[in-house]
């Protein structure tokens, strides 16, 4: 598992963030993974990372600790159901090598991974961005077909309209920050015509769910690993469809499309997800996460820009 090679710097993002440092990691692995004590530890701040906090374990493993208690429940899920869902899928998963527990005054169960070789992809330094559509079409068409039962609902698997107040309650927001330069008309226009769009009516998929830049790793241009799955679970489809907008330039967002048979209307459901996910994320990691923020602006330019020839459904 990586959390991509470029690094922020520390900041307290969310109210309520619990305070994990170097020592703490030493004193919880000492405790419970006595076999792995004497290796080194070094943090590997994400480049896009909100909810976890991650340390490099020796050169093979990582660990990975909940910053706050909806990244903790997040932790169980993983555990059970990543074992279950790589030999389905057509890349490298988190492989959990050990399950930690609450300790130390650290308050939420906690996990050890295989370490994952790869970079993040970086939005306009796509060197096979072709390539790489067809290969997260792939991943996203093996989740789809799972067949495992008992699974979860995804976080963002429900109706479009569960998010339109706090999707309208970003706008206005963003109308009080001239300095981001959001057409915050036009976005609105955007959600309006998603939420017109039909919804999903047919059973429910297999889902990742966050398919972010930073959750995706990649080797000379192509997919080599998704990681973090704490949102995985069943739902509409269109909420796998977020690196049309966040990563993929126009060409390769058509090829993603056409390689998952997407239809008009679950495309359009699936902007306006991500468009509502970066209108929210912008104001809220403007000043504490600066790769979010980046990506949430080119998601809302990519959106706009399609968005403006975009045929009303519904």
């Amino acid at each position: 598992m990586s959390t991509g090679r470029k690094r922020t710097g520390q900041m307290q993002m969310h109210p309520g963030q619990h305070p994990v440092d170097d020592d703490l990691v030493q004193r919880l692995i000492a405790g419970q993974f006595p076999q792995w004590a004497g290796l080194k530890t070094v943090r590997c701040p994400s480049a896009g990372g909100t909810v976890n906090a991650m340390y490099r374990l020796g050169d093979a493993m990582v660990v990975r600790l909940p910053l706050v208690k909806g990244g903790a429940e997040d932790v169980s899920l993983e555990q059970e159901w990543l074992p279950r869902l790589a030999p389905h899928l057509p890349v490298a998963i988190p492989e959990v090598l050990g399950t930690g527990r609450a300790a130390e005054g650290y308050p939420w169960p906690w996990s050890v991974y295989r370490w994952r070789a790869g970079e993040n992809p970086e939005v306009g330094a796509l060197s096979e961005p072709l390539l790489l559509a067809r290969d997260l079409a792939g991943f996203v068409a093996a989740m789809r077909s799972i067949t495992l039962p008992g699974a979860p609902q995804a976080h963002r698997g429900g109706q479009l309209a569960s998010l339109d107040a706090s999707t309208r309650a970003a706008i206005e927001e963003l109308r009080g920050i001239p300095q981001e330069g959001v057409d915050c008309d036009a976005a609105t226009a955007v959600w309006e015509n998603a939420l017109r769009t039909p919804g999903w009516d047919a059973p429910p998929v297999w889902l990742h769910a966050d398919l972010m830049p930073g959750n995706l790793l990649v080797d000379g241009g192509r997919l080599t690993s998704v990681i973090d799955f704490g949102c995985m679970g069943r739902g509409d489809p269109a909420c796998d469809l977020f690196p049309a907008w966040n990563l993929l330039p126009a060409d390769a967002r058509e090829i993603f499309r056409e390689a998952l048979a997407v239809d008009d209307a679950t495309w359009n459901r699936g902007r306006g997800r991500t468009l509502s996910q970066a209108l929210i994320a912008l104001p809220y990691y403007r000043k504490t996460n600066p790769a979010m923020a980046h990506t949430a602006r080119h998601v809302i330019r990519a959106v706009l820009g399609e968005g403006r020839g975009t045929t009303t459904l519904g």
